[in-house]
């Protein structure tokens, strides 16, 4: 676990500070002394070449502080790697601030490049250098998102293999739980058209079930009746048109879905070999790859969330509040870190499969016409106490009914060194 200072030095070292504004080909470049003047400009590729050439500029020009967009990628580590400090300043940020040198803020890679560098100078009490994960943690992330990336893919074309089939082959929509389950696309390899689904009768789907290893309660007679009660699909020339189709998308998806278990597996066994891992597993209903998706998207660098309100914030579950006069509003926090958020959101929508007020809580907010993501995803009330600190053998009691058990919300311990999580109100689910 690393923790990054609190602020920079009050002056940057030989009084110069660059910024770089990191593009695809390349990068434009801005040294500035400690006068606000700039020193250097230039542009370099985005090759092995250029970045030695951008490592052996702030070595010539002794800079030794760099401000930038993004925090990963070639260039970072390039900089990390030569003992240059990181300032990350997100392109948010540095839409807004571009309005401080003009009113036109139009958009010039060698003018965002001289913002950044000038923000570093000016705004140093307010920034944090960059400490990047370790290398297990980032290994870690990349995997989990990967695997939701194809999770992402998996559910687009199971939805694609169920419109297509209600329209050509209806009995196979309704015949197993899921579409994509093993044994669903198992029976549609074999049955890929209504002329072959006709050839079953109740002992024959009971023999196939058997010889695919089917390992459901449902009794094959029953099957068989949601097989010939459903519309009849398209047969002749035209089912068979219609059968390359559906072979095309259920190879697609059998490999899709056996993608996601390798990497499952894969963030299993990365898991278990991190060293913060019992801190994330000890959490509620949290798993394997959800606890893998809480650590490598919080991260190493613990500092960056000095206050439970820093976190809710980056996660974007708590309200942004706009005020200005008599006007007062509280909406929804869009500028956030996503993926941070998806993985919170992903952890309290757990609470609501282990208690029955958190589920009384979704199904009235979805009676009330709210989409899946609003229950978990809205905003904590500011004060909540923790309970138990994670790590430790101290396990969430049931509350008195006086007070219901309220979703989990994971916060920063930085004294116990590792992570809170607490219990939170949903102000606005209440009916």
């Amino acid at each position: 676990m690393q923790y990054a200072p609190a602020v920079l030095p009050d002056e940057p070292a030989n009084g110069l500070t660059c910024g770089i504004d990191w593009a695809r080909d390349d990068h434009a470049v801005s040294i500035l002394d400690r006068h606000g003047r700039q020193v250097h400009r230039s542009t370099v590729e985005h090759s092995a070449a250029g970045l030695r050439e951008l490592v052996a500029v702030l070595a010539r020009t002794g800079v030794s502080e760099v401000a930038i967009e993004r925090p990963d990628g070639p260039v970072v580590n390039a900089l990390l790697d030569a003992g240059i400090t990181v300032v990350v300043i997100s392109p948010n940020q540095l839409k807004n601030l571009r309005g401080r040198y003009g009113s036109a803020g139009n958009k010039d890679d060698r003018f965002d490049a001289f913002v950044l560098a000038d923000t570093l100078r000016t705004d140093r009490a307010r920034l944090r250098p960059l400490v990047p994960d370790s290398a297990a943690t980032a290994a870690l992330r990349a995997t989990c998102r990967a695997r939701k990336d194809l999770v992402i893919h998996r559910v687009a074309v199971a939805n694609q293999l169920r419109e297509h089939l209600n329209r050509v082959f209806p009995g196979a929509v309704g015949l197993f739980a899921d579409l994509d389950s093993a044994i669903s696309l198992k029976f549609l390899a074999r049955f890929d058209r209504q002329e072959r689904a006709d050839w079953l009768t109740p002992i024959r789907l009971g023999a196939w079930l058997k010889s695919a290893h089917y390992t459901g309660r449902t009794d094959p007679a029953i099957l068989h009746v949601r097989l010939i009660a459903a519309p009849r699909g398209a047969t002749g020339q035209e089912g068979t048109a219609h059968a390359h189709i559906t072979g095309a998308l259920v190879a697609t998806l059998t490999s899709l879905v056996e993608q996601i278990t390798v990497l499952s597996e894969q963030i299993e066994q990365q898991l278990a070999a991190h060293a913060d891992a019992h801190i994330f597993i000890s959490l509620p209903r949290s798993g394997t790859v959800r606890a893998a998706r809480l650590l490598a998207e919080i991260g190493d660098c613990r500092a960056r969330f000095p206050t439970p309100e820093a976190l809710m914030c980056l996660a974007g579950v708590a309200p942004s509040t706009r005020q200005s006069g008599k006007m007062r509003s509280v909406g929804f926090r869009w500028a956030c870190d996503k993926q941070l958020r998806d993985a919170v959101c992903d952890f309290a929508n757990g609470s609501r499969h282990a208690n029955p007020w958190a589920a009384d809580v979704y199904d009235r907010a979805r009676a009330r016409k709210h989409d899946h993501p609003t229950p978990y995803a809205s905003w904590p009330a500011p004060g909540s106490t923790s309970f138990g600190t994670v790590g430790r053998p101290t396990p969430p009691t049931t509350p008195p009914n006086t007070k219901p058990f309220r979703p989990y919300k994971i916060t920063p311990d930085l004294d116990g060194g590792g992570i809170r999580f607490s219990r939170t109100t949903f102000p606005c689910l209440s009916s």
